[in-house]
């Protein structure tokens, strides 16, 4: 269906201060998660809940709860291929103030990688699909009951279950991936919950006593369980692993379970089309190498001097190495220095000229 231009903006709007809010709270968590760290108190990483006594780390889920309820409030208005990509701005966010207050610093890999996560972000706008209208909790009960959404949502249950008791243990404090999967596969169904609280807010607004309905209440119990665990698994992540690499890389992997969950759910892909189709896959690979930059290149130490020399400048200050132009000599400029050479034998500084050859 086409969105109404005014719940468009009110919708871009809320994902937009969503997206700051949330950028800062990594930060705000980073912080009173260091601060325990430095006054030997058990860390996150290792089991500890200390954090739980450190006002930095309220900070950040105070701002992280606004921007999750701004979040919220957008999944209400517009589509979610349409809110989520928008999550990258907290990637830019998080990035830039990681460099301020946590000493973290990008390089110029980095620093395009951000770049590439913002343009490929943009595109997925762009081109993102219309889903279907979901207008009640009649409807969206349907939609949930879909045997396809059923058996995604067995495999994310599943597969979650398997990265907690079993993956976790094991590689959690060595793989970034690990504790990011688990915040990931669990969000997507986060976000179908919130849709569907989302879509009764309106309803109860309207006079509509969505209260009594069990489908309300249930879908309020499977985001808090959904949202206690993403908390839990992300504070692990954050506490083990720079701030810089866990936002892009949480991003991309939340995006893509949200846009798959999205898709199965709403059946979006359905009216797409090919250019659609091809600009939203475009989009999503640029920010997937956005990603691959950050992650890949964090440990390179990137200055002037890790270019090559012919893009350095010179001692005397040309650029790219050049230096001063010096006319080559001419064929008679050479045979006029030949005339004078050496002479064998002949005393110090003494020299000879020789006849030029006819």
């Amino acid at each position: 269906m086409e969105v109404n231009r005014l719940d468009f903006y009110i919708g871009l709007s809320l994902a937009v201060s969503s997206s700051v809010f949330i950028g800062a709270s990594f930060i705000l968590k980073k912080k009173g998660l260091l601060r325990l760290a430095g006054k030997g108190s058990m860390r996150a990483g290792q089991g500890g809940y200390a954090y739980l006594k450190e006002w930095l780390w309220w900070a950040g889920l105070i701002s992280m709860g606004a921007g999750e309820a701004a979040n919220f409030a957008a999944y209400a208005f517009a589509p979610a291929t349409l809110v989520t990509p928008l999550g990258a701005l907290s990637v830019l966010v998080s990035a830039v103030l990681s460099s301020y207050f946590l000493n973290e610093r990008l390089n110029v890999h980095g620093k395009i990688g951000c770049l590439l996560c913002v343009l490929g972000s943009t595109v997925m706008v762009i081109h993102a699909p219309q889903e279907e209208e979901v207008a009640s909790l009649s409807a969206m009960a349907e939609k949930l009951m879909d045997p396809g959404f059923i058996v995604f949502a067995v495999c994310v249950v599943g597969s979650s279950l398997v990265l907690i008791f079993a993956v976790a243990p094991r590689f959690g404090q060595k793989n970034v991936l690990v504790y990011i999967l688990i915040c990931s596969v669990i969000g997507s169904l986060s976000v179908s919950c919130v849709k569907g609280l989302g879509i009764g807010i309106k309803e109860l607004f309207a006079g509509t006593a969505v209260l009594k309905e069990p489908l309300f209440w249930s879908l309020v119990i499977c985001l808090v369980i959904c949202v206690s665990l993403q908390i839990n698994y992300l504070n692990k992540a954050l506490d083990i692993f720079n701030t810089s690499i866990v936002t892009p890389i949480y991003y991309v992997f939340f995006t893509t379970s949200v846009m798959a969950c999205s898709a199965i759910l709403f059946k979006e892909w359905l009216s797409m089309t090919t250019d659609g189709i091809v600009g939203t896959i475009s989009g999503f690979l640029t920010i997937i190498l956005g990603i691959f930059l950050l992650h890949a290149f964090k440990d390179i130490t990137f200055s002037v001097d890790s270019l090559p020399l012919y893009l350095r400048k010179g001692p005397q200050g040309f650029p790219w190495g050049q230096q001063p132009y010096v006319a080559l000599p001419s064929h008679d400029m050479q045979a006029d220095d030949e005339m004078k050479l050496p002479r064998e034998g002949g005393s110090k500084g003494g020299w000879v000229t020789h006849q030029r050859a006819p």
